[in-house]
């Protein structure tokens, strides 16, 4: 029998990802590069939620601890399918048209794309899901110091391919 607060709790789940589900999506996609695969996470995700739900004790943490829930999900998933991304540079530039306008977003996309996936995670869940790096820390289970050494190299190492990538555009 559900208690009066589970109900409250999953008033308040339904309406969070009603609100929240494409980020919860691009999230999935991230680890995924997949649509129907970010899809499945995401499903499988808040159906993970759903039955655990009464195991949260306080709402105002339901953001933290079900991007951790997306997260393991996605990994999981990676882990389960033994799925490893390769960049395909022949499709990319069969897609890209050759124009001379660079877009700075296209540049960070494909430049997170090669962080390694401990880099990309931290970057993504920091700056593009606006959590707190305590709440990374948490969500990748891994102590906030790795989280903030992790986030310096990836800012290193994107600023490094983002310079890169300009240098190939100027001198292409």
């Amino acid at each position: 029998m559900k208690t009066r607060n589970a109900f409250q709790h999953e008033e308040v789940f339904v309406q969070f990802i009603r609100e929240q589900k494409e980020r919860f999506y691009l999230l999935a996609y991230t680890y995924t590069k997949n649509e129907q695969d970010a899809l499945d996470v995401v499903q499988d995700s808040i159906q993970k939620a759903m039955l655990s739900l009464d195991r949260l004790e306080n709402v105002e943490y339901m953001k933290s601890w079900f991007y951790k829930i997306v997260v393991r999900t996605a990994i999981d998933f990676l882990r389960k399918h033994k799925r490893l991304q390769v960049t395909d540079d022949d499709t990319l530039q069969y897609l890209t048209p050759a124009q001379e306008d660079v877009y700075e977003n296209v540049d960070l996309e494909h430049a997170l794309d090669e962080l390694p996936l401990m880099y990309r995670e931290v970057v993504i869940l920091h700056y593009f899901e606006d959590l707190k790096l305590a709440d990374v820390a948490n969500i990748l289970n891994i102590k906030l110091s790795t989280a903030k050494s992790r986030l310096y190299k990836a800012l290193k190492l994107l600023k490094i391919q983002l310079q890169d990538a300009k240098g190939e555009t100027a001198h292409g």
